[in-house]
């Protein structure tokens, strides 16, 4: 499945749990994950996007290290049947 495919699923459940998934750009600070997933009751996630099988580059490793020391959750996708789990680990023990 190709990268957008799998990008647009993940936006469209983040919506349907009245979130967002925002779209992150950081000229100046490349490697940032794709997507910036805020859920109601102050959860936060970074979800970095990438087609079935690819892995992140190393300056994406780098910055996905670098926000996970600030206590961030981060993410790689690259299978629609990620989302459920991913969405769960976000939310912790709000998940419905």
């Amino acid at each position: 499945m190709k990268e957008k495919a799998i990008e647009q699923k993940l936006v469209k459940e983040i919506k349907l749990l009245k979130g967002l998934c925002l779209k992150l750009s950081c000229p100046g600070f490349a490697g940032m994950p794709d997507r910036l997933i805020l859920l109601p009751k102050r959860k936060i996630g970074f979800v970095e996007v990438k087609r079935q099988g690819e892995k992140p580059r190393p300056l994406q490793v780098s910055r996905h290290n670098l926000l996970k020391k600030l206590g961030f959750k981060v993410f790689v996708l690259d299978d629609e049947k990620q989302i459920k789990e991913i969405i769960e680990e976000i939310l912790g023990g709000d998940a419905k």
